[in-house]
């Protein structure tokens, strides 16, 4: 695992941000052609990027409506040089102190990513497959 920080706390409406949000998979994509400056939906939220502007991930704490309860990954992106794990592993530590106890879970739609091994990085990272949603996502999770 590195010692250096990797992340770097920001704001909603990073503009770096949302250039790399531009480039995930679960973009929202609204039919009118809006392009909010916010990438966050409601609730308590950490946003973290690298200091090169070449990661993102953002922590969410809100009323899940998939019945799924903790600390939602909402966003996780790298095109940095380090190792998806250890952001993740830092990402983790940085949710532990803002909400000690608290589960910490994402989903992968496994069709929309490269990987033949979905989930690979949060696996190395320590977190574990846990279910699937309705729609078919892989939910992951990482428990106190």
């Amino acid at each position: 695992m590195q010692n250096e920080p990797l992340w770097w706390i920001t704001k909603d409406g990073d503009g770096i941000c949302r250039e790399i949000y531009d480039r995930h998979y679960s973009r929202r994509k609204y039919a009118d052609g809006r392009r909010p400056a916010k990438i966050i939906g409601p609730g308590e939220y950490i946003l973290l990027r690298t200091w090169e502007g070449d990661a993102l991930f953002a922590w969410r704490k809100f009323i899940d409506a998939s019945g799924q309860r903790g600390i939602n990954c909402s966003v996780f992106r790298n095109e940095s040089h380090h190792r998806s794990s250890d952001l993740i592993r830092q990402a983790d530590a940085i949710a532990d102190r803002a909400w000690p106890g608290e589960r910490h879970y994402t989903f992968i739609n496994a069709r929309k990513i490269r990987s033949t091994n979905p989930g690979c990085c949060f696996k190395a990272a320590g977190w574990k497959k846990c279910g699937r949603t309705k729609g078919g996502l892989i939910i992951m999770e990482r428990t106190p």
